[in-house]
């Protein structure tokens, strides 16, 4: 692999992150009063989040109604006010589970 390539791709990643980070507060100096771009920007990284997740849980594994039970595990779990280390790991436990099963049964 060709190392200055590399570290040169990672110099550009790290330059665009912190553009993307200083910028604004570059250009919003004062405080926000519109009260929709306060609770539009109190969403935005749940919103990135969510996209950036849910199209990996259900290409996770080949078998699709594992990926479909640890969701709905995580769901489940998220609302009833399980926290972030528990809904984790247990939907990814009910993953594991299912599809070891699966594998034995092979469905």
């Amino acid at each position: 692999m060709n190392y200055s390539k590399l570290v040169i791709i990672i110099f550009i990643c790290a330059l665009v992150m912190y553009l993307i980070r200083m910028l604004p507060l570059v250009f919003c100096k004062g405080k926000i009063k519109s009260k929709f771009l306060q609770s539009f920007l109190e969403y935005v990284p749940y919103a990135v989040l969510t996209s950036m997740t849910i199209p990996e849980i259900f290409t996770c594994t080949p078998n699709t109604f594992a990926c479909i039970s640890g969701f709905i595990v995580a769901v489940l779990l998220a609302y009833l006010g399980q926290g972030l280390l528990t809904v984790a790991l247990s939907s990814t436990v009910v993953v594991f589970i299912i599809g070891q099963l699966a594998e034995l049964i092979k469905f």
